[in-house]
């Protein structure tokens, strides 16, 4: 593959986007990319085609790696004209070449170039939460410094085993998975399919296990569904039956072997991450982004509730006097790619200036309060901060994603979809569990912060419906937008009510 890349004679940095799900040819064709002296630019399996052009065009790709896609329509909608084509695994759409006839046609590179730290290595686009994707440009230098200081934390070696199921495009991913694997030599397994995905961890016993909230609090609805939470409870307060349910709940799941649990993305409820240290699975909250190739923050031994720990070495963070998180290491991003006014905007002082707001505690571990852009304010003049508010009612059983809303209403509005155990239960039933629930909630929660109204939605929200970002984020913005009527005419109303409700379908 590098062979036929550099048959290409390409100028030296010219761009490859990268197009396919998790597989080891992804990896294969990153690594090619590298000894060919171009620069990989990774799309997200499920960007929409709008999103995809924008960030080939702007990246002046040249050569575009297809591999595995659910929507293979979107990719061939995004190509620009005159993009040279390779197939890889499991791509669907004709292309100019596939890998397997590169294989035949070329030799095996005889060199082993040796790249400059400081030249590029990739241009990872953001996600996307607002406006068009910016190119987190990242040079060889940050991966090196990001992977070698994890490592002397980690000590993973080639007696490890890595899953590899979020999106590779993703610098998380990237790293912990793909990086950490070249340089400690634990292999990686690919999830066959989303139907297979439990059946797979069990036979892969990963030693290690990267996820975000959203599947760890699946997994804990489907031991639920199986053993309702009262029983449990029950079952883990008998020692000799406690040992035996933690193991087995483990097993099933597929993560007997793991020795870290990591979650990321996103803040994990407190009652989902309570439940799994209840399980002897302490999920390990890291916090850092595409800007600073995800290197900074970690949770070392018990995690703390609400906390996503203290900077890892080498790192150093403040917190600003408006109470934003700031970064500065090695890691830093060069700048985002041909759009020097924004890289200034977030590279001041030597810092990074990530947008999210938090504080420190007397021990120096770090709690996330927001986003600056996101908090918003009710009529009353109060402040809300959304991300803060949904962790404290991750409680409700019922209810599955979660996004709140109310900027200019007299208070928050809580819109959310049915938990898998939720939707096997009549909605009356539903209504009345979540009513009582979130009165209880109430009590514990400032006047200016109480649910008056909850509505429920019937749709999932997804990357394919553009309410997430590829790596699971809220939109906000979007989310807002498809349902600020319903919300609206909630105002002079209480309780919980269904989309599929008289009243509301009326105002649809």
């Amino acid at each position: 593959m590098a062979t036929y890349l550099k048959q290409r004679n390409l100028a030296p940095g010219s761009r490859v986007a990268l197009y396919a799900k998790n597989c080891a040819e992804w990896i294969i064709a990153d690594l090619a990319i590298m000894l060919s002296g171009l620069v990989s630019v990774p799309l997200y399996p499920g960007q929409s085609a709008s999103s995809m052009r924008y960030v080939m065009e702007h990246s002046e790709s040249q050569i575009l790696i297809v591999g595995g896609a659910d929507d293979f329509s979107a990719i061939q909608e995004a190509q620009p004209a005159g993009v040279h084509t390779i197939a890889i695994d499991r791509c669907e759409i004709d292309c100019d070449i596939s890998f397997r006839e590169i294989q035949t046609a070329c030799e095996p590179m005889s060199e082993s170039p040796i790249p400059d730290l400081d030249t590029m290595f990739t241009i990872m686009y953001t996600s996307g939460t607002t406006g068009n994707p910016k190119g987190v440009m990242h040079l060889y230098r940050n991966a090196a410094f990001s992977i070698v200081n994890m490592l002397d934390r980690t000590h993973y070696d080639e007696n490890d085993r890595f899953v590899s199921y979020l999106p590779l495009s993703h610098a998380a991913e990237r790293i912990v998975i793909e990086v950490q694997s070249l340089y400690c030599g634990a292999p990686i397994s690919f999830i066959e399919s989303l139907d297979t995905f439990v059946e797979d961890l069990r036979e892969i016993r990963p030693t290690l296990f990267f996820s975000v909230p959203r599947l760890w609090k699946k997994f804990k609805e489907g031991v639920e569904s199986k053993i309702p939470p009262k029983k449990l409870n029950l079952m883990l307060k008998i020692p000799f039956l406690s040992s035996y349910i933690k193991k087995k709940v483990q097993q099933q799941l597929g993560l007997a072997s793991v020795g870290m649990f990591i979650t990321g993305s996103a803040p994990v409820p407190l009652d989902v991450q309570q439940w799994y240290l209840k399980l002897g699975m302490p999920l390990q909250d890291g916090y850092g982004m595409t800007e600073n190739f995800i290197y900074g923050c970690m949770c070392e031994g018990d995690p703390i509730p609400g906390s996503v720990g203290k900077p890892m070495d080498n790192c150093e963070l403040k917190i600003s006097d408006d109470g934003e998180v700031l970064f500065k290491s090695q890691a830093m991003m060069k700048g985002y790619y041909l759009e020097p006014e924004k890289t200034a905007e977030v590279l001041r002082d030597g810092y990074y200036h990530t947008g999210d707001t938090g504080y420190l505690d007397d021990d120096g571990n770090l709690y996330l309060t927001g986003r600056l852009s996101e908090t918003f304010k009710t009529s009353k003049g109060k402040f809300i901060r959304p991300a803060v508010l949904e962790n404290q009612l991750g409680d409700i059983a019922e209810l599955g994603q979660m996004c709140i809303m109310g900027h200019g209403m007299d208070q928050p509005v809580l819109v959310a979809g049915l938990s898998e155990a939720g939707q096997k239960i009549e909605l009356e039933v539903v209504r009345a569990s979540v009513e009582q629930t979130i009165q209880t909630i109430n009590q514990q929660l400032p006047a200016h912060e109480q649910i008056h109204q909850v509505l429920v939605v019937s749709e999932e929200w997804t990357p394919d419906n553009e309410m997430l970002t590829p790596t699971l984020k809220l939109k906000r913005n979007v989310i807002g937008g498809r349902y600020k009527v319903a919300v609206e005419s909630l105002t002079d109303k209480k309780g919980v009510f269904f989309e599929t409700d008289k009243a509301l379908k009326a105002v649809a």
